[in-house]
């Protein structure tokens, strides 16, 4: 007796979903793995599970930044067009199969997710550049020619330097209460 055809939908119980994932995720992985390894492709799976437990999975002898810098430096219109081609090969997918699930409807939500997380990619780069920037300032204080930014690097220090006067008080009150008690103790 063959497996019989399962329908494609939500399992409506929680353990189901789970069970379900764990017996699932290990073929999934199995089989990015030999398509990493016999299509010397570089490849990034994330899955979270349906109790919100992340999965990564890179391909062989890559690391997760180098895929990323790879997809990062598409431009928008290839990524679009990528997008694009997979929505159409999932919808004649689904148009030849029996299952309910229609990545047509996802499309939508999935354009608006990949708009938002573009956005904040822009930000985040944005706050990076200025961090860099400042990084670069404290390395190279005599390039610095923003008055206000000499005045914030100047009130750093001072507050630095009032740190380590506080901890050498410090140390040094530790040390002298060490003497006294061994000089008690003679």
């Amino acid at each position: 007796m063959g497996r019989g055809k399962l329908k494609i939908q939500r399992l409506e119980s929680a353990k189901a979903r789970q069970t379900k994932y764990s017996k699932r995720k290990a073929g999934l992985v199995k089989k990015a793995k030999e398509l990493a390894i016999l299509c010397d492709v570089d490849l990034a799976l994330l899955l979270f599970s349906p109790a919100d437990r992340p999965t990564l999975l890179v391909g062989q002898d890559k690391d997760l930044s180098a895929v990323v810098e790879r997809l990062s430096k598409l431009s928008l219109e290839e990524r679009e067009e990528r997008r694009a081609y997979t929505m159409k090969v999932l919808t004649k997918f689904y148009e030849n199969s029996d299952s309910e699930a229609d990545p047509r409807n996802v499309s939508e939500d999935r354009s608006n997710v990949l708009k938002l997380h573009e956005d904040q990619l822009k930000e985040l780069k944005e706050k990076l550049a200025e961090k860099s920037k400042i990084l670069r300032d404290w390395k190279y204080p005599q390039n610095v020619e923003d008055l206000s930014q000499l005045k914030i690097m100047e009130e750093h220090l001072i507050a630095y330097l009032n740190g380590i006067r506080n901890k050498k008080c410090q140390l040094a009150m530790e040390q002298l209460k060490g003497q006294e008690g061994l000089e008690g103790t003679k």
